[in-house]
C-alpha cells in the first residue's frame, strides 16, 4: 500500500490522504497509523481519496470507523449522532470518502457507513463539501 498526502486550501485547510492498494488485514495498519498521525499532527478536516483501492475488508472499515471517531472527538454528542445517521440527517463533518472504486462503493453501502460518511465522486464536490 502506498499513501500520500496533500493539502488543499478553501475556507479552511483540508488534508487528502490518496491511497494505492488494498486496505485489509495486511494493510490496515499502516493506513490507520497514517491517519492518526495527521490527526495528532492538528489536521481537522480530511479526505480519503479511495479512487485507487481495490479492495477494502472488514479490517479496513475498522480502521475507517476509528479514523472517524478520532475526528469526531468529544464535540459531537453520540445520542445525537445516532439519530441523525438513523433519520439520515447525519454526516461526519470532518471525515468525507473520495470517489471509491465500485467494490469498494459497495462495501460501503452493505456495512452501512454511507449512511454517516459522505461519499464524493470528484474533488471538487468533496472540498466543497466542508
Amino acid at each position: 500500500m502506498e499513501i500520500t498526502v496533500s493539502q488543499a486550501e478553501g475556507p479552511k485547510p483540508i488534508t487528502i490522504m490518496q491511497v494505492h492498494g488494498n486496505i485489509d488485514s495486511s494493510s490496515f495498519e499502516v493506513f490507520q497509523k497514517r491517519a492518526e498521525e495527521l490527526i495528532h499532527g492538528g489536521v481537522h478536516d480530511l479526505i480519503i481519496d479511495l479512487e485507487h483501492v481495490p479492495h477494502m475488508s472488514s479490517a479496513g472499515l475498522r480502521a475507517l470507523n476509528q479514523i472517524y471517531n478520532q475526528l469526531r472527538g468529544e464535540k459531537e454528542d453520540q445520542q445525537s449522532v445516532s439519530k441523525g445517521v438513523t433519520s439520515g440527517a447525519y454526516k461526519a463533518p470532518h471525515l468525507k470518502l473520495l470517489a471509491p472504486s465500485s467494490r469498494v462503493a459497495q462495501t460501503l453501502k452493505m456495512s452501512g457507513f454511507d449512511m454517516f460518511l459522505e461519499i464524493h465522486p470528484n474533488l471538487k464536490s468533496a472540498l466543497a463539501s466542508f
